[in-house]
């Protein structure tokens, strides 16, 4: 019952939403031709028709009839065109707004009857009360609210189109000041939240990992979300992601999507099969999985310490299986430990007032939301009004949080100014 509550209630909120955009369609179309006009008519019904059923048929199909990947696109299908209506209705209501307050005007600023004033009445001016006058939409705002409309409808469709797969190489140098000479000038790279059971382009894929790959990294870091729940997802990209090797390994962690909390599963033992299929996964590809434990790096006769948990976020809403005590054991006594965690919302949570020895943290999560603006002066995303550290280097003492924008996508299957990134760092000597 609840659900079809729901159901009405949400399709009943696209049509009026659709009925308030189609007030500054018709008003833009009205110095066209009748044809013209009802032609542009069948046009925008005709397409909301489509998202209304399109809705209706993701309520009524079992899921596993679409596929994943089709249930995904037809949702952002459906999910797109109401986002950039939103921004249309905006300017709309803003019209709708100024129309009032003239049209209140209009009505109290009318001259007074005959009556009031004791004078003869005219007929024009019986007229002139009998109704307030028309205030007609500005043409200027219903112009202007289906440019709102338009532009982002156009930037999301672009981010699925160019964005979801334009990897960007971000190379970071840190200076740390207990660097062995040996570690001086290693290069790490890091891929952060591939999220595999979204991707639709195998080939655009490849391409970021020879990106990697050509960067001739010492190390690789993997930190977690190697799927959106199941680990099924990944079995498609395995001989994509084996291919990512370097002299020193690769080591990696699990993020909060891993463990499969967010699909519903038959009993816990399945979902305990499951993430056991996903750690040889991990095992397959040669990733060194990390499972609070640590690792130590050696070269030249000089070692450092790897140090890498399972997921650990702050809060309630995120789960907290990492064990960092417990990892750190026997690595107390190297001079630099580096430390894997999925979630940034662990360094300021545990990692900075707790273990201070921790000189650097690899994290990923927060995607910088997939959407936002970067420049060099400038930078914003909806990401962060959520996590205070959600996209690349932070520094506070002598310790250091990189957060990496992730290599995949979830949800929205683009990106918009938030580019996937493979980053490549510099260990040197402070």
């Amino acid at each position: 019952m609840n659900r079809i509550f729901v159901f009405l209630l949400v399709a009943g909120l696209l049509f009026l939403i659709d009925s308030y955009v189609w007030q500054a369609v018709r008003a833009v179309s009205r110095g066209l031709s009748e044809t013209a006009q009802r032609t542009i008519g069948y046009i925008y019904w005709g397409f909301t028709g489509l998202a209304l059923l399109a809705y209706i048929a993701l309520q009524i199909l079992p899921p596993d009839m679409l596929g994943r990947m089709t249930r995904t696109f037809v949702m952002t299908g459906i999910v797109m065109p109401y986002l950039a209506k939103i921004f249309a209705v905006l300017f709309i209501a803003a019209d709708d707004a100024g129309r009032l307050v003239r049209w209140a005007i209009a009505k109290f600023s009318q001259p007074r009857t005959a009556v009031e004033t004791g004078s003869p009445s005219s007929s024009s001016t019986l007229s002139s009360l009998s109704s307030s006058p028309p205030i007609s939409r500005s043409d200027f705002l219903m112009k202007t609210a289906l440019v709102a409309g338009t532009v982002p409808l156009i930037g999301f469709t672009y981010g699925i189109v160019s964005g979801a797969h334009d990897y960007r190489v971000r190379r970071i140098k840190l200076p740390l000041k207990n660097l062995p000479s040996g570690f001086n000038g290693l290069k790490i790279a890091q891929l952060s939240d591939i999220h595999s059971g979204s991707f639709f382009n195998k080939t655009a894929v490849k391409g970021g990992v020879e990106m990697l790959l050509s960067e001739k990294p010492d190390l690789v870091f993997f930190t977690g979300d190697l799927v959106n729940s199941k680990a099924e997802e990944v079995r498609d990209y395995i001989s994509i992601f084996d291919k990512v090797k370097a002299p020193m390994g690769v080591f990696s962690t699990l993020g909060n999507h891993d463990y499969g909390d967010y699909a519903e599963w038959p009993s816990a033992e399945a979902k305990r099969r499951n993430l056991n299929d996903l750690k040889a996964a991990h095992k397959q590809m040669g990733w060194n999985l990390m499972m609070d434990e640590n690792y130590i790096l050696e070269t030249n006769g000089d070692k450092i310490a790897l140090v890498g948990v399972q997921n650990w976020g702050a809060g309630a809403r995120w789960p907290k299986y990492g064990d960092l005590a417990k990892a750190l054991r026997g690595a107390e006594d190297y001079p630099v430990k580096l430390l894997l965690s999925h979630d940034p919302s662990h360094w300021e949570a545990q990692v900075r007032p707790e273990f201070p020895e921790i000189d650097v943290m690899f994290a990923g999560h927060t995607h910088g939301m997939q959407f936002g603006i970067e420049t060099e002066l400038f930078r914003w995303s909806p990401s962060q009004y959520a996590y205070k550290q959600w996209a690349g280097l932070y520094e506070e003492g002598d310790q250091r949080l990189y957060v990496n924008r992730g290599y995949g996508y979830i949800g929205y299957p683009g990106r918009v100014g938030i580019l996937p990134e493979v980053t490549i760092f510099e260990l040197v000597k402070a």
